[in-house]
């Protein structure tokens, strides 16, 4: 940990002790803005690194617990501790660390129900969609997308990320019209939401990431107007080859744009589009089988350049140690 976090772990503790209540306003609201800081980071920051900030302020939030508290404050630090369970999930899936991401999202609901955060709860679902969804099952992800959407506040980030969610599960089931329905729908409730002050925030909906999460799913579904798309992502967020912002988002196009290039059989350009994703450093353990996918598929192709990509996605998958 690096000794910053710390410093400001310290700065927490002493005001929570100066304050007339054992854990007080202030002290919430801190913690608040600290959650929303680390979700912002989320696009950008390496996943354990972000993983070990989570850790440590869940960590002082549990210890808070068992101090004397209002209800009031006390639900409140149920939602703190919700959202920060939340966000280890989300990372922990990201590092392909299973056992752990069901852990902190059952911790997550759990916290969540205690609150009444229909929100929380929500995200759960949604979040809980994508583990399963990476591991194949799209009918379970299915479904717990549609449990996602109900208990969503309508309208909202989260409504809109689990029907695209829904989306990309559909289009894995191969289920044509279900899937452009679901594409259609989250450009006009995204569209309707507006852009966030902070698109970065993992859990505020940035309308851009329809346009990703459009090429993903039209991929998975095999249809070439994923091309397109991805292009648009990857020409929008790094129009200089220095994609700094949405590093993630890029490689995950690139990827996208390469599945599209197997459809259209432009093996040599989808192997050249999944080396980029590769090399950026960038794609998470989570979408290694996404990664994967375009490697067999330009093996089969037999390609002259089939051989390097296959040794780039060994190299890239052992660049990331075990999961503790």
């Amino acid at each position: 940990m690096s000794p910053v976090y710390d410093d400001e772990i310290e700065a927490l503790e002493l005001a929570r002790r100066v304050s007339a209540s054992d854990i007080g306003r202030d002290t919430l609201e801190r913690l608040e803005l600290t959650f929303h800081d680390l979700a912002v980071k989320y696009p950008t920051a390496a996943p354990q690194d972000l993983l070990d900030q989570v850790r440590k302020y869940s960590s002082y939030v549990t210890g808070l617990m068992d101090a004397k508290k209002t209800l009031e404050e006390h639900r409140k630090l149920l939602v703190i501790g919700g959202w920060f369970s939340l966000l280890g999930a989300t990372l922990h899936i990201d590092l392909d660390q299973q056992d752990a991401a069901t852990a902190r999202l059952r911790t997550a609901m759990t916290l969540a129900q205690h609150a009444g955060h229909s929100e929380i709860q929500a995200w759960c679902f949604e979040t809980d969609a994508w583990r399963v969804l990476t591991d194949g099952h799209y009918s379970r992800a299915a479904e717990l997308s549609a449990t996602a959407q109900q208990l969503a506040p309508a309208g909202s980030s989260v409504e809109i990320q689990s029907l695209a969610q829904q989306g990309r599960a559909f289009a894995r089931l191969g289920y044509s019209n279900e899937t452009y329905s679901a594409i259609d729908r989250v450009q006009v409730l995204s569209s309707a939401l507006g852009t966030p002050d902070r698109p970065e925030h993992h859990f505020q909906y940035d309308p851009a990431k329809s346009i990703a999460y459009a090429a993903t799913t039209l991929a998975w579904l095999g249809d070439p107007a994923a091309e397109t798309y991805a292009r648009e992502v990857i020409s929008r967020l790094s129009p200089s080859n220095d994609p700094t912002e949405w590093p993630r988002r890029v490689a995950s196009a690139n990827i996208d744009l390469a599945l599209s290039l197997v459809t259209t059989n432009r093996l040599d350009e989808a192997c050249h589009a999944a080396q980029r994703a590769m090399l950026s450093g960038r794609v998470a353990p989570s979408n290694h089988w996404r990664a994967l996918e375009v490697v067999k598929a330009v093996e089969i192709g037999k390609i002259s350049d089939a051989r390097d990509l296959r040794e780039v996605y060994e190299e890239m998958r052992l660049q990331i140690g075990p999961a503790d």
